[in-house]
């Protein structure tokens, strides 16, 4: 991530997310912005953090890697999720590893900012309250559906949660046979499986695979399929 110095842009995102009176105004002074690129990892699991951050622009995902080195999707995240809150308030490392699905920003705050700026301020304390009880419930949520739903479901939520937009036009761009293992992986099915709801979903007309893209041709059903998205 590289830092961006902008006092007006960061003043303009608090206005945007109307956090103005939810982070006192010396707090605000200390925030700091910065913009990611798409894949690029934010955290990983295990690693210390020094700084909570509050996604105002963009979208992330979450996910975990066993001991077996397979990873495993828990969720998206969209503005105005938090990064690090759980860590600061445990003091533990992080839990999970934090990877960038699209472009985008984060403000950023020093733990040692908020624990001298904001720990007595009762709206920013409720605000971190309301996003921690969120997570654990969206985070458990998911958890559990990755193992009851079936496989068509946890792709078409997938599907949904990635797609960008190119002249009106929903695809998701990973097909090469790599990254369609790390699909698999995400979702907790096997490669060869994976395959085969593909098809299957080609087959109905919901997705079209066309030169290493797949194309979104019904919106509506895709989403029927997803039970209206498990991972957000």
């Amino acid at each position: 991530m590289r830092q961006v110095m902008d006092r007006q842009l960061i003043h303009g995102f608090l206005e945007q997310h109307e956090l103005q009176h939810t982070f006192p105004n010396a707090l605000q002074e200390r925030i700091r912005l910065y913009h990611f690129e798409k894949g690029e990892t934010i955290c990983t699991e295990g690693e210390q953090l020094n700084q909570m951050y509050f996604l105002v622009k963009g979208k992330l995902k979450i996910y975990t890697v066993s001991t077996e080195g397979r990873s495993r999707l828990l969720r998206f995240k969209n503005p105005l999720d938090i990064v690090g809150d759980v860590e600061y308030l445990k003091k533990n490392l992080v839990f999970n590893t934090v990877e960038a699905v699209t472009e985008g920003d984060l403000m950023g705050i020093s733990y040692e900012d908020i624990t001298r700026l904001a720990y007595d301020h009762p709206p920013f304390l409720q605000f971190l309250l309301e996003e921690v009880t969120h997570k654990f419930y969206t985070e458990s949520n998911a958890s559990t559906l990755n193992h009851l739903n079936s496989v068509e479901t946890r792709l078409a939520s997938y599907f949904l949660s990635t797609a960008t937009t190119e002249k009106s036009t929903l695809f998701y761009q990973e097909m090469k046979t790599t990254n369609l293992k790390d699909i698999a992986d995400l979702i907790g099915t096997s490669y060869r499986h994976l395959n085969r709801v593909i098809k299957q979903m080609c087959e109905e007309g919901i997705i079209e695979k066309k030169s290493k893209r797949i194309y979104i041709k019904d919106h509506d059903l895709l989403r029927e399929r997803a039970h209206g998205n498990i991972y957000e």
